[in-house]
């Protein structure tokens, strides 16, 4: 059976925490040259992805979506109080907006690859 925590104890492990060391990149040896080399592969790799269509277009619908989102929600008068909470929740929507938005124009564009593999390998067979 498992026992509470007492204060003393949470105290403790609050102090000690799990913090992970990190190794420096060039600690010598042959590893660290092909771990570089593999790193400046995913760089390239995540630049090559950041400017592909695809990842502009949907940045695009995110940011319209949003935008959408806020302006749908307005920012009328009311008390400072009342003002931020109201500012909180239209950033809140706009940000489930965005990724519905990004969500639908993903699941469109995979149902377009599909559709397009389907028709070219019955073009193949026939």
């Amino acid at each position: 059976m498992a026992r509470k925590a007492t204060a003393k104890s949470s105290k403790k492990s609050a102090k000690t925490g799990s913090a992970v060391a990190r190794r420096p990149s060039s600690s010598g040896g042959g590893s660290s040259r092909s771990r570089s080399g593999s790193q400046e592969g995913m760089g390239e790799a995540i630049i090559k992805l950041l400017q592909s269509p695809l990842v502009a277009e949907l940045v695009a619908v995110a940011a319209t979506a949003a935008l959408a989102a806020l302006a749908e929600h307005g920012f009328a008068s009311g008390g400072e109080g009342a003002r931020g909470k109201r500012a909180g929740k239209a950033v809140k929507e706009a940000g489930k907006a965005a990724a519905a938005a990004v969500g639908r124009r993903l699941s469109n564009e995979i149902e377009e690859i599909r559709t397009a593999a389907k028709e070219s390998k019955a073009g193949a067979k026939g």
